[in-house]
């Protein structure tokens, strides 16, 4: 196996065994979904699925967006530069258009709803980027022992591409050496974990920067157990 590019200091896992039984649990599911397609990678597990929410469910999230959106952050790694430049915003859980789209992500992937993070919507103007990260918790950090009490290790992450982006935008894995462009309508996932419930260094990606256009996404992130405020 090719030893990753770059990668995040070791760090233990005290949520893999969890992280085994929900990758054990989606793998199992989307292996059965004909709507699905597994990526042509070994060293992590991703998938995708073209036309997941319409284009006007697309044009509605998008719309929401621009109402929330806000200068994005990050959690705290010592980054000494602008790491994430884009906009981003929780959108309204209690909408019943965003629950709806919430249950149809956890119904494909069969987590319980109740480990899912609120939706996340962002944007990308030109020359906005998200550098090189991943989405699982480094547990080594100050902010850890808090994620730990309120859901755990972040297991699995769902992405939907709301609009196709005229140039840049990717989202690049850069470690395998993979890039998905935007297309509207399309959901991404992918484990965080190895299948044995190991942190992935493979997983780190980054959001490259937009050329021309506007990028729009929806990102939902699912927790090792019930999420909630610690």
């Amino acid at each position: 196996m090719t030893e990753p590019l770059k990668s995040y200091p070791p760090c233990p896992n005290p949520d893999q065994a969890a992280m085994k039984a929900v990758g054990d649990r989606v793998r199992e599911r989307l292996a059965h979904d004909p709507s699905i397609q597994r990526l042509p990678c070994e060293q992590a597990e991703i998938w995708a699925a073209a036309d997941f929410v319409t284009p006007g469910e697309c044009e509605r999230l998008m719309a929401m967006i621009d109402r929330t959106a806000e200068p994005s952050q990050i959690l705290d790694h010592g980054y000494n530069e602008v790491w994430r430049t884009s906009y981003s915003g929780n959108v309204d859980a209690a909408d019943t258009f965003v629950q709806m789209i919430e249950r149809r992500i956890d119904d494909l992937m069969g987590i319980p709803h109740e480990w899912g993070e609120t939706m996340q919507g962002q944007r990308y103007e030109p020359g906005q980027e998200f550098r090189e990260h991943m989405d699982w918790f480094w547990t080594k950090a100050p902010y850890y022992k808090q994620e730990a009490r309120r859901g755990g290790q972040r297991s699995f992450t769902a992405m939907i591409y709301l609009n196709d982006v005229e140039e840049g935008g990717e989202t690049a894995f850069l470690n395998l050496a993979m890039s998905v462009p935007p297309q509207r309508g399309v959901l991404l996932i992918w484990n965080n974990g190895t299948v044995d419930g190991s942190l992935n260094q493979f997983t780190l990606h980054a959001g490259t920067p937009v050329i021309s256009g506007t990028k729009y996404i929806i990102t939902k992130w699912y927790r090792t157990r019930k999420w909630g405020h610690g």
